[in-house]
């Protein structure tokens, strides 16, 4: 992240997340770029997409784009823009960056494997805490559970930025609704891999990843 140098108007929404991006790609996803259209691939959707620095330079990392593309990140000419856009970004799967689609895109992406018979595929999406507040998102939990969803995973990266509270916090609300769930450091790597892994039968699964406060 340190060779960008635009205009990087969200730092803490990139820095929040650069250790659940690094643990995913390196250690969870089964997608390379060389299965960017596989029907078998799994699918990370970044609905946390008006942070896009540290999933780019994780992109650039594991071979998706090249590294000489980052310093000119946000420039008028560059493909990596402050929001990322799938026609241009190699490796996203969605355009993102308005807050509370990432989810529900999520579900139908889950639902729509499931109808096509495939079942290997698992479904990844980042959002931020702050999301929480759109009802768009509370409407795809609520769905989700019930539905028996157990190929999608939501990973919510708690900065403490939401505005409302929730009782009983965060994953308090996914288990409402029949989720499973784990609450760990953000940046303890070893910790997001096993919540990443633990077994979920029959249940979409949520991890929790908190990291220091946005205003600290």
């Amino acid at each position: 992240m340190g060779l960008m140098t635009g205009d990087e108007k969200h730092g803490p929404a990139a820095t929040s997340t650069l250790d659940v991006l690094w643990v995913l790609y390196d250690r969870v996803l089964r997608v390379s770029p060389g299965r960017a259209g596989d029907p078998g691939r799994d699918r990370f959707l970044l609905s946390k997409g008006h942070g896009p620095m540290a999933y780019y330079a994780v992109l650039a990392a594991k071979g998706f784009l090249p590294a000489a593309w980052l310093p000119g990140f946000g420039s008028y000419d560059s493909p990596l823009g402050h929001h990322p856009d799938r026609t241009l970004v190699p490796g996203a799967e969605i355009g993102s960056g308005s807050l509370g689609h990432g989810l529900p895109i999520a579900v139908g992406t889950a639902l729509g494997l499931r109808a096509r018979g495939l079942d290997a595929p698992r479904v990844w999406v980042l959002v931020g805490d702050a999301e929480l507040d759109e009802g768009s998102n509370h409407e795809a939990i609520t769905f989700a559970g019930p539905a028996g969803l157990a190929n999608l995973h939501t990973v919510v990266v708690d900065n403490a930025s939401a505005s409302h509270a929730r009782p009983g916090g965060i994953a308090a609300r996914f288990e409402a609704a029949g989720w499973s769930t784990t609450t760990v450091d953000g940046r303890d790597h070893d910790a997001l891999y096993a919540a990443f892994t633990a077994p979920h039968p029959g249940r979409p699964h949520a991890v929790i990843a908190r990291v220091e406060p946005k205003s600290a």
